[in-house]
């Protein structure tokens, strides 16, 4: 019996009374269910299937209808977790009231349709996280921002770490997740399963070359076997980074390298198979603050692949009923607006390859497309990757504030060589030279010093009502900036100095950050004349200045 609310809260477990055909499969098929539903926590309900399917992850479809006191309506699907069990996994987006609980499924079970109950909504109690303070992400239509429910803005600070889920260990992923959120990261990178059908190696997360397996039948390029056990281990993995503030980006089937370059499946399964694991995806994990990254490192041209992202793109907005933000991500060779048009995307993420070269303009060009949809880097190149000081410390700081400036206003992402492709230690074999850093396993590369730097940025940017703001070359002689008229303007001075501002749209307060350290290092106003300028204190170090009105 599940007795674990998400986040760490206790939560006692209750069996329901429950309406259906009869109440004797009714008792036996709701083996546990939560009684109260804190706002924005996952809580849960289990049952017991009581038909027989040969496969009931392909075959079986059920979902459960919640209905709030004020009419609200909120449809999560059911999943499969191995053997006659079955899952829903629910937050309430209400600190009060009832929600009523109805169960269906097609091809009817009876351990699964025609059931019913009810859990109390209430307040979260302690708020740990962002996300139990002020609710999950969304990116409104026409808009480039995360805003979380209650309209706050929020700054995307992403990690890639790409292959923790079939690589890390419980306690590994508490210790990275730990060092993230101090540094002010709010998201990670997930390859959800090891993408490679050629890869080999011992099932294991401690042996060299070894690895966890998400679908038995992915080599031959199919979605169809599940391994419940894979993602019951992946939940505490999960666990592990929404309790401390992270939220997980799930990318389903890499489509571009991969682990190991190993050939991999996103580009061979099914568009019914690939959807099909989508919907799993927000069953199981769209409860809990998510990101949905289906595009994984491609261009994503290939007619198959084209279809396989549309149809899984329309799965997701059918059941995500919490609207978390979906979106693609691309090799560095794409021309990043496929399915631009297409109202289920949210968000698209160039690359700019890993040879340690600042590429603004792709995000530029991005961030013109049409319709609006929001834009970011979402693999600068890795630190040290190939080589000790390619893309290594203060690099990766310029790289983040220049991909904001110039367009990429979703926010920043940050990688590690070693640590993207979680290697166990400094000499575990089998792994290319070219996407690695020299001397270092995951534990290394998470100390990398320019690890620190997008985290600033983002615990700067957090600070502000960044909703809206835009690339702006106007309010200054060419400086890199972003602008909200007359309400926020932030002005990047790469080596500090002086400069002036010539916008009256400009607002007049403003701050000086060291964006090395994020401590504020100036304050003051602009004269209210025309030879408005600022001086930054230095000539030598980058400092970020915000102007922000007081109203």
């Amino acid at each position: 019996m599940n007795k674990v609310l998400r986040f760490g809260l206790t939560l006692t477990a209750v069996c329901l009374v429950c309406v259906c055909a009869s109440g004797v499969a009714a008792a036996q098929s709701v083996v546990s269910a939560a009684k109260d539903a804190p706002q924005w926590m996952e809580c849960e309900i289990e049952f017991r299937g009581q038909r027989h399917y040969d496969n009931a992850y392909v075959d079986s479809t059920a979902w459960v209808d919640f209905v709030h006191d004020d009419g609200t309506k909120i449809r999560r699907p059911i999943f499969w977790d191995g053997g006659q069990t079955f899952r829903v996994r629910f937050a309430s987006t209400k600190p009060s009231g009832t929600w009523k609980w109805t169960s269906s499924s097609d091809p009817v079970d009876d351990g699964l349709h025609g059931l019913s109950g009810e859990l109390t909504a209430c307040p979260t109690g302690v708020a740990e996280t962002i996300f139990q303070r002020h609710g999950f992400w969304s990116i409104p239509p026409g808009e480039r921002n995360l805003v979380h429910s209650d309209g706050k803005s929020c700054f995307l600070c992403a990690d890639t770490a790409w292959a923790l889920p079939w690589r890390a260990t419980v306690d590994q992923a508490v210790r990275y997740a730990d060092d993230r959120a101090e540094k002010g990261f709010n998201a990670a990178l997930l390859m959800t399963v090891m993408p490679d059908s050629n890869t080999t190696g011992p099932r294991s997360r401690t042996e060299d070359k070894g690895f966890a397996v998400g679908f038995e039948d992915l080599p031959k390029g199919r979605l169809r076997e599940l391994n419940a056990e894979y993602f019951q281990y992946f939940d505490s993995l999960v666990d592990a980074l929404v309790q401390r503030g992270v939220a997980p980006v799930y990318q389903p089937v890499f489509h571009g390298y991969g682990w190991k370059g190993g050939g991999t499946a996103g580009n061979k399964v099914s568009a019914d198979d690939y959807a099909r694991y989508c919907r799993y995806l927000v069953a199981r994990y769209g409860a809990r603050p998510a990101i949905w990254l289906i595009g994984g490192d491609g261009p994503a041209v290939n007619p198959t692949v084209v279809e396989q992202l549309d149809q899984s793109g329309q799965e997701i907005e059918r059941w995500d009923a919490y609207r978390q933000p979906t979106g693609i991500h691309y090799s560095p060779h794409a021309w990043n607006r496929t399915h631009q048009d297409k109202t289920w995307l949210d968000f698209q993420w160039c690359q700019t390859g890993h040879n340690g070269e600042h590429v603004p303009e792709r995000v530029a060009d991005m961030w013109r497309n049409q319709p609006v949809k929001a834009v970011a880097n979402g693999e600068p190149t890795y630190e040290n990757i190939g080589e000790t000081g390619k893309g290594a410390g203060w690099w990766q700081g310029h790289e983040a504030i220049c991909n904001v400036t110039a367009g990429g206003t979703m926010g920043v992402v940050y990688g590690a060589a070693s640590l993207w492709n979680w290697v166990l230690h400094p000499n575990e074999p089998g792994h290319e030279v070219w996407c690695t850093a020299p001397g270092a396993g995951w534990e290394e590369a998470l100390g990398f010093e320019g690890s620190r730097y997008p985290g600033v940025l983002a615990k700067i940017m957090n600070q502000y009502p960044i909703r809206g703001m835009q690339p702006d070359w106007t309010c200054t002689y060419g400086r890199r900036g972003l602008l909200i008229p007359n309400k926020l303007f932030v002005l990047y001075l790469p080596t500090g100095g002086r400069t002036a501002i010539v916008s009256t749209e400009v607002p007049s307060p403003y701050r000086i950050y060291d964006l090395k350290t994020g401590q504020v290092v100036g304050q003051g106003r602009l004269p209210d004349d025309r030879r408005r300028s600022i001086d930054a204190g230095v000539t030598d170090q980058p400092r970020l200045v915000v102007f922000h009105s007081e109203g």
